[in-house]
């Protein structure tokens, strides 16, 4: 059964969308403005929009929608879990894997694998439960999922507050006179490939931090790390300054190496920091380069550091 919650406004006026932001409901924000336009969120028993100013003696109703069961297969697929506690999962996704079921990957993917070994958040509908954030199908590595909504609303607000690390090592071409740079750069859907993202005027921010890890001939591996999350930011990113990631059939890489036919990009999301949910507690969680990516680096010629 579904739990009203009467929230009776006394002294705060704004936007409705923004004091319910402010209530502390354990809802994400996307979550509250979905359910507003939907009529699930009531001001003195009438819908409204997200633009209607509240005042004081307005009584605010929320009858959040039931949760549907889920026509999601679960999966009996094995997962490397890195870590698991009441709230949360920390997954070490392999290249190849797609994290949730969509037109033409209905099966096979993380969630259904997930919903296998336990029950999932539900904010983000019925095709992502469990997911705060994604990486690419052929991005290998570390994703936070969330097991309930209450935990899932907080993870989802350390993301959009900048307050996780997250921590990638991307094998680029081309050689860097540069030890480090950061890329500030807008992306946006691409204006003539709409399965394309690009770097476009008036695009969303986009913020990308980039080390040299180590100099090959020809080649660079990088250490890279997100301020901004937006779709194939790094891949983007790289492509945008000449040096795509190796691999990436989109963003203008070739699908081999030295004779070495690859399975997609070589990115793998290496780091993960974050708060626990509950405790507040910062929990970090380390992967390190899988075999694909360590064979791909053994093909390559180390770059001789000249001594000072």
């Amino acid at each position: 059964m579904t739990n009203k919650i009467s929230i009776h406004i006394i002294e705060q006026i704004g936007r409705v969308d923004a004091v319910l932001s402010k209530e502390n409901l354990n809802y994400s924000r996307t979550a509250l403005s979905n359910w507003l336009d939907d009529g699930h969120i009531l001001v003195n028993n009438n819908q409204v929009k997200r633009s209607y100013k509240v005042t004081a003696g307005d009584v605010i109703t929320i009858v959040p929608p039931e949760v549907e069961t889920t026509t999601i297969a679960a999966e009996n697929i094995p997962l490397d879990i890195v870590y698991e506690d009441n709230d949360l999962i920390i997954v070490n996704k392999a290249q190849g894997m797609v994290v949730h079921p969509a037109a033409g990957h209905s099966s096979g993917t993380l969630v259904n694998a997930l919903l296998y070994h336990s029950p999932l958040s539900t904010i983000n509908g019925e095709y992502r439960p469990g997911i705060v954030h994604r990486i690419d199908r052929d991005t290998s590595g570390l994703l936070m999922i969330a097991k309930n909504d209450q935990a899932h609303a907080s993870l989802s607000a350390q993301l959009k507050a900048h307050k996780n690390e997250r921590i990638y090592y991307a094998l680029v071409r081309g050689e860097f006179s540069e030890n480090s740079g950061t890329i500030d750069a807008p992306i946006g859907r691409h204006k003539v490939d709409r399965k394309k993202q690009a770097v476009i005027e008036g695009g969303r921010l986009a913020v990308t931090h980039f080390s040299v890890t180590k100099r090959y001939v020809g080649y660079t591996l990088l250490q890279v790390k997100l301020e901004t999350g937006r779709t194939h930011q790094i891949r983007v990113h790289m492509a945008y300054i000449g040096h795509p990631v190796i691999g990436d059939p989109v963003y203008g890489s070739v699908q081999t190496l030295n004779g070495l036919k690859l399975n997609g990009q070589l990115l793998h999301a290496s780091t993960l920091t974050l708060e626990q949910p509950t405790t507040g507690k910062t929990l970090s969680f380390d992967s390190p380069l899988p075999e694909y990516f360590e064979i791909a680096l053994s093909t390559l010629t180390p770059v001789v550091e000249e001594e000072n």
